[in-house]
């Protein structure tokens, strides 16, 4: 039972030292948490309602998580394959595709959650 509680605390302190690593490291990362305390903040203002924190957090998530992956996948493929080849720029296009359709989806969801909102106080 030990074991395992000190195997959970060395996963923890993986997994945390991956989010320093990638915040120190990614400025992309860098906007997108300021973009997620740009919209935490304006959400308190407005006074959005518990479904609203719900999908905006769901969609910040998937942001950040994206561009935690994509930082992943750029450091494992320049660790494998240092040198310039087409494949691996493929691949790297590939992911930072994925973390573009992520932050598009995610600022579409918070202008339909944001703009009626917006609107309303005027």
């Amino acid at each position: 039972m030990n074991d395992n509680k000190s195997k959970r605390s060395i996963g923890f302190l993986h997994a945390w030292n991956g989010l320093k690593e990638v915040t120190k490291t990614e400025r992309n990362f860098r906007i997108h948490l300021i973009a997620t305390i740009t919209v935490i903040i304006t959400g308190t203002i407005i006074h959005l309602t518990l479904i609203e924190w719900a999908i905006l957090m769901l969609t910040i998530g998937l942001v950040l998580v994206a561009e935690a992956t994509n930082a992943a996948i750029e450091k494992l493929i320049d660790y494998v394959k240092p040198e310039t080849n087409p494949l691996a720029k493929t691949i790297k296009d590939v992911a930072a595709g994925a973390v573009l359709l992520a932050a598009v989806i995610s600022f579409v969801v918070g202008l339909l959650i944001f703009l009626p909102k917006i609107y309303g106080l005027f």
